[in-house]
């Protein structure tokens, strides 16, 4: 049987880590939506590429982010090969992301803005647990 403690304990962590990664992972949206709006919307670069480009830089910025406020580096991995595999798991982000842009931009019409917000907001969840089971493994206390 399971101890109700313990369990009870797990799920409140796990809340913390999504509630602090709820605030980097934000932090990272506005880097990635911001320069999405400026270099897509406002002059015009083509939008698949600027979204790859802000993506990526966004995944640096929520690393950087996440190791200091939510995850615990180097438990698992080395510095290089955690790097790595963050943005391994941010490709498969990136993929979706660029998924759901397509679809809400050239399916639905969906304005651009609104379109990056959605495919942001969807990512994030798939960002969470995929770093937290397949790269850090533990959430700071």
């Amino acid at each position: 049987m399971r101890s109700t403690a313990s369990s009870s304990t797990t799920y409140s962590a796990e809340r913390r880590g999504i509630a602090r990664y709820f605030l980097v992972g934000g932090t990272a949206a506005i880097v990635d939506v911001g320069l999405f709006v400026v270099l897509a919307q406002w002059m015009g670069f083509p939008y698949q590429a600027v979204g790859a480009a802000t993506f990526t830089l966004a995944t640096l910025v929520n690393y950087v982010l996440s190791v200091r406020f939510v995850f615990v580096s180097g438990q698992r991995y080395g510095k290089k090969s955690e790097i790595a595999l963050v943005y391994l798991v941010s490709a498969v982000g990136l993929a979706l992301n660029a998924a759901i842009l397509w679809a809400c931009v050239e399916v639905a019409s969906v304005g651009l803005f609104t379109a990056k917000v959605a495919a942001t907001g969807c990512v994030f969840f798939w960002n969470y647990f995929a770093r937290r089971r397949f790269v850090f493994g533990a959430t700071r206390p």
